[in-house]
């Protein structure tokens, strides 16, 4: 099978010929792999972030595609573009800071984005740690290389992945959505707006599940958040609030015949539970073990590994980051061991191999999928 058909084969719940295996390094070592400062590829786009990603998964030859997410600025399915621009309001060595800026209005955002040669941008930055007057009294356009834009940036990333793996898009639906303390207050202060946010975004995300489904080229999978979803939010909140509307989209995802996925960091035990008994979700991930999380993959497999697809669950620090090759083959094998029967899985990490992760690790944790993963 090619890697692409691989996976898709799992989304299916058919078997393949491998245990398909997609670490998670959307980000860090694609960037540290152009030899550019990191800011080249986040803010000058030379090259994009999905280009970078893309080298990355060709290299390693993984079954590549959950972490491509970053398409542009330019929405691919109703070609909307941001109505703020970008500007560079400080730089020195080691740092790159922008804000918004609203050419309607004249306004500037009250806090920025920090680019570093070495690390991917921060962003909600003040503009008082760089010392720029607000508003600021000088800036310089940001000269990015120019790419192609929405639908069209979107045909020529699936084109030149191929079949090295799969191309999804947005759904427009978040599992995330209390994302700080000050949003826990703010909603126990006045739920109102939060759960109209909510509402709303559940009926912008059907509609925009019609517009996929007229596309000419539809998306292998779509994304439905929701990165730390149980970090600021209960289980709870995520019940009575969330999966009302998680369970509209997956069932309509389904009805038009398009798997969803969901990456959720963090603690995730609970929300497995919740999205395997009650919505159509298709795959999730990364099922990170303690700390970091609360999932055993062994226990996953057992109680849920029939009726969803499992992704997971490597240790990003401990193993990838600090481990030896022979970590890495004893864990895949581990858990190739423990959740690779009757399929319905994906090995993978959890969330984000750090920038320093050994290539060789990396290497070997997909020589051990393509061996000793085979069924």
């Amino acid at each position: 099978m090619t890697n692409r058909e691989r996976l898709l084969a799992v989304l299916r719940g058919e078997m393949p010929d491998c245990v398909p295996v997609s670490p998670d390094f959307s980000n860090m070592i694609p960037c540290k792999l152009t030899g550019k400062p990191f800011w080249d590829i986040y803010l000058f786009k030379d090259p994009p972030l999905w280009r970078a990603y893309i080298d990355a998964m060709k290299l390693f030859d993984n079954d590549g595609g959950f972490e491509l997410y970053d398409y542009g600025p330019v929405d691919v399915v109703n070609g909307t573009r941001p109505e703020t621009e970008e500007r560079i309001v400080y730089r020195d060595s080691e740092r790159i800071f922008t804000q918004a800026f609203d050419p309607r209005t004249g306004q500037w955002s009250e806090r920025g984005i920090s680019y570093s040669a070495v690390n991917p941008p921060v962003e909600n930055v003040a503009p008082s740690l760089y010392g720029v007057p607000q508003p600021p009294r000088e800036w310089e356009p940001v000269d990015a290389k120019p790419q192609p834009e929405g639908y069209e940036a979107w045909l020529a990333i699936r084109d030149l992945v191929g079949n090295s793996g799969i191309v999804g898009m947005s759904s427009g639906f978040g599992t995330f959505v209390l994302g700080s303390e000050a949003d826990v207050y703010s909603f126990h202060d006045n739920p109102g707006p939060w759960i109209e946010k909510i509402q709303r975004m559940t009926e912008d995300s059907l509609a925009r599940l019609e517009a996929i489904a007229r596309l000419p080229a539809k998306p292998d999978f779509l994304t439905c958040g929701g990165s730390g979803t149980l970090i600021f939010q209960t289980p709870g909140f995520v019940r009575e609030h969330i999966l009302p509307g998680l369970k509209r989209v997956t069932r309509r995802a389904a009805e038009i015949g398009i798997p969803t996925h969901i990456h959720s960091c963090g603690p995730e035990k609970a929300l497995v539970d919740m999205v395997v008994k009650e919505t159509d979700l298709t795959v999730i991930d990364p099922l990170e073990i303690p700390p970091m999380g609360d999932c055993t993959l062994g226990e996953m497999k057992r109680l849920y590994g029939e009726r969803i697809v499992l992704k997971g669950n490597l240790h990003t620090t401990q193993v990838m980051l600090l481990g030896s090759r022979d970590d890495v083959v004893r864990a895949s094998r581990k858990a190739i061991d423990d959740a690779g029967k009757g399929g319905r899985f994906i090995l993978s990490t959890g969330d984000q191999c750090g920038r320093e992760t050994p290539l060789e690790n990396i290497r070997a944790m997909v020589e051990t999928a393509r061996t000793y993963g085979r069924y």
